[in-house]
């Protein structure tokens, strides 16, 4: 049978909710677990009530689970919030001298700012309560204290390895039986344990990316703090804009340059970009936009998720004029799709958005190690001097790819507008040119789709049902269908990550055998549904719809779908 649990730590922002349960995820991660891990955060520097999920199993796993098995509370609220999602037979370890008035099943009550003074900080009480959690389950904690070492530095981690030591003495005397479970290590592999953003930022790196700039915006701000740590190790410059204007713009003229560029955002930073994802297209260069979706509009909940920004990345920008747009599922496609997105860019000599969301992109999952004899850096075609006359920078060509020089290339004259241009680059409205100019670019469109993989399908293409979605909530879909199947019904899984140039031919096929098709989305008004109908003629059989700001869960999907009549 296979070992699994699920935990969450609960308290206000400056309680130290998010480093509590990113250390029980490397814990586990580090005993041998799959683990996947999210955050749930208020918009706010302290106050306001936070909670950081973790899911360990021996199993692979890519989403949240609902019910808690061990909830951590570092306040009162998270006891009166949660205690009602922890599973019979579960655990609410906390402070008993500081929160008082809890009744009911599976207290584990805690001394743990007296036990943190001891150890040398009352700030460790957090520490002492993860070290009681862990406790309960037999964990190791020779382990954790390794973990500790290794997140804190010097005297503070032996402080905190001794607080944790404390939590862990105190359950194992005292709560010896409150949880029945007790897990064992499991012989696994090393694993890293990365958000969607870490792997985007790594991704980026990989693929030789030296120039970023961008304005902080939840939730892509931390691609931009992960390559600016990194600008000496690896010969990056990284601007913090004045504003989301200026950093596409600096982006467009470093790529114009010749370097590999990109800027990160979240949907009302990329509102105020657009009209330079538009420069990027009719001078044809080469960009990289990472978009974080967040739930709008306006300031909408800046710190939740949502899938509400696809149709506006397919289409942003006035006029007409080449792009693909990338989703990634997992964090290790994050890594592999920016890898792509990069040479994308380069090879079509268009702007290349990789569309993710807060879900993604601030949740940890622990992955293998990257294999990164896989990355593979394509310039696309590159002029080579031997061209008679006058250097054409937008020469017509029967792909639409016309060979690129960089400025400063000896004997040539690099020469572009943001306004319709010939051939050699120079402003002109003659009609006749301006038709052959857009011919011209959107014939990259044709290549590029050949480039787009095409939707993964998880299942026989048999199945009377299927679920269909993108970007984030594949590990939610994948896990829903196995929930579904164990039940008798019918279904399979067919899940987006590359979104355009749209992959209509096999998305059709693919459906072609179901009776019913569910389109499972974070938006109001099913945009892939929508997608999907435009390019392939198949309209869904129902969409399942959540706009709350929360991610979907498998158990979630389930009942979703079940409510909607899969059978």
């Amino acid at each position: 049978m296979t070992q699994d649990i699920n935990f969450m730590v609960g308290g206000e922002a400056g309680q130290g909710v998010q480093s509590a349960g990113l250390l029980l995820a490397k814990a586990m991660t580090r005993w041998g677990y799959h683990t996947f891990a999210d955050q749930d955060y208020e918009s706010r520097i302290r106050g306001g009530h936070n909670f950081f999920r973790v899911r360990a199993s021996q199993a692979h796993v890519q989403a949240i689970a609902e019910p808690v098995n061990i909830l951590i509370a570092f306040n009162k609220e998270s006891v009166d919030l949660h205690r009602v999602g922890v599973v019979s037979g579960g655990a609410i370890v906390y402070d008993g001298e500081s929160i008082k008035d809890v009744t009911g099943a599976g207290l584990v009550s805690v001394p743990a700012q007296k036990l943190a003074e001891e150890a040398g900080d009352k700030l460790m009480s957090n520490t002492v309560l993860l070290g009681a959690g862990l406790g309960l389950i037999g964990f190791d904690l020779d382990v954790l204290a390794d973990v500790l070492r290794r997140f804190f530095s010097g005297d503070s981690g032996e402080k905190n390895v001794k607080a944790a030591r404390a939590g862990f003495d105190h359950v194992l005397k005292g709560y010896p039986n409150t949880y029945a479970r007790k897990l064992k290590a499991t012989n696994a592999p090393q694993r890293l344990v990365l958000t969607g953003n870490d792997a985007m930022s790594l991704g980026a790196i990989a693929a030789g990316c030296k120039f970023m700039a961008a304005y902080p915006m939840t939730p892509t701000t931390s691609i931009m703090e992960y390559l600016s740590a990194k600008q000496k190790e690896y010969g990056l410059v990284v601007v913090p804009a004045e504003d989301e204007i200026s950093a596409i713009n600096m982006v467009v003229g470093a790529a114009y340059a010749g370097v590999r560029a990109m800027t990160a955002t979240s949907g009302g930073g990329f509102c105020l970009m657009v009209e330079g994802l538009g420069l990027a297209g009719i001078t044809e260069t080469p960009i990289v936009v990472i978009e974080g979706q967040r739930a709008g509009p306006g300031i909408g909940l800046p710190t939740r998720t949502e899938q509400g920004d696809l149709e506006f990345i397919l289409h942003a920008a006035h006029g007409e004029f080449p792009r693909a747009v990338l989703a990634p599922a997992t964090v290790e496609e994050c890594f592999w799709l920016t890898v792509k997105a990069f040479n994308l860019a380069d090879k079509y000599q268009m702007p290349v958005l990789v569309i993710t969301d807060q879900h993604l992109a601030s949740s940890y999952a622990a992955i293998e190690t990257l294999d990164l004899s896989g990355v593979t850096i394509d310039r696309g075609v590159l002029y080579d001097g031997k061209a008679q006359g006058v250097y054409k920078r937008h020469a017509y060509t029967e792909s639409g790819i016309s060979p690129r020089a960089f400025p400063g290339k000896p004997g040539v004259l690099v020469v572009t507008d943001s306004d319709e241009h010939d051939e050699a680059g120079h402003l002109t409205e003659d009609a006749d040119t301006r038709t052959k100019m857009m011919q011209k670019r959107m014939r990259k469109l044709y290549g590029a789709r050949k480039e787009i993989a095409p939707p993964h399908l998880y299942g026989s293409k048999r199945a009377e049902n299927m679920l269909i979605g993108w970007g984030s909530t594949y590990g939610a879909l994948k896990e829903a269908a196995d929930m579904l199947r164990k039940q008798g019904v019918s279904v399979d899984v067919l899940h987006f990550s590359e979104l355009w140039p749209f992959p209509a031919e096999p998305a059709a096929d693919a459906m072609s055998n179901a009776q019913r098709t569910f389109v499972v989305e974070n938006n109001a008004t099913g945009q892939l549904a929508h997608l999907i109908r435009r390019e392939t003629g198949r309209a869904a059989t129902a969409s399942i719809l959540r706009y709350d700001g929360r991610p979907f869960t498998p158990a979630g999907i389930v009942r979703a779908v079940e409510k909607e009549g899969c059978r």
